[in-house]
């Protein structure tokens, strides 16, 4: 029943968070807590995406545009994708097709720094938005999750990409 109750929070808690609106957002735990961290630019953008043709979408995200909603775990997220060296995280859709109903799957290309990785992620419609989500790792991308006050406060390795597309009627 527990885990019941996880998957559909997994899969409703981002279709009512992103309802018509961009966003992407990344979504990790600590020993200790939760954070958020938030592309503010791309959550204000007024682009509607479509996925007809051979167009797919392919987002580039300013990594400085991300806010965890405390100065200091904000500075933490960027000090650990480098955004001084990588100032860029790339979410480009390779393919996208209808499973049925309104629900997508698409293959997804994540780069963060200087790896790439690709993910079959599940799509839902929902008031004009296409939104999904992904489990990764830190360590998918040769990532150390950051620690603090000598080990006893420390990122885990899991982090949920989140993110909800405008698209056309």
């Amino acid at each position: 029943m527990k885990n019941t109750i996880a998957i559909l929070l997994l899969i409703i808690s981002p279709v009512m968070f992103f309802a018509q609106q961009n966003g992407v957002e990344i979504n990790g735990w600590t020993n200790v807590n939760t954070f958020k961290c938030t592309n503010i630019n791309f959550k204000n953008s007024p682009t509607i995406y479509s996925f007809t043709g051979n167009q797919l979408p392919n987002l580039q995200l300013q990594v400085n545009d991300f806010d965890c909603k405390n100065r200091m775990m904000t500075a933490d997220f960027r000090k650990t994708l480098h955004s001084d060296k990588y100032p860029v995280l790339t979410i480009k859709f390779i393919n996208f097709a209808k499973t049925g109903g309104n629900r997508f799957s698409a293959t997804v290309e994540v780069k963060m720094m200087t790896v790439t990785r690709k993910y079959n992620i599940e799509f839902s419609e929902y008031k004009n938005s296409l939104v999904g989500n992904k489990r990764l790792k830190f360590s998918d991308f040769n990532i150390v999750p950051p620690k603090k006050m000598g080990g006893m406060v420390y990122v885990k390795d899991e982090l949920d990409l989140l993110f909800s597309l405008a698209i056309k009627e």
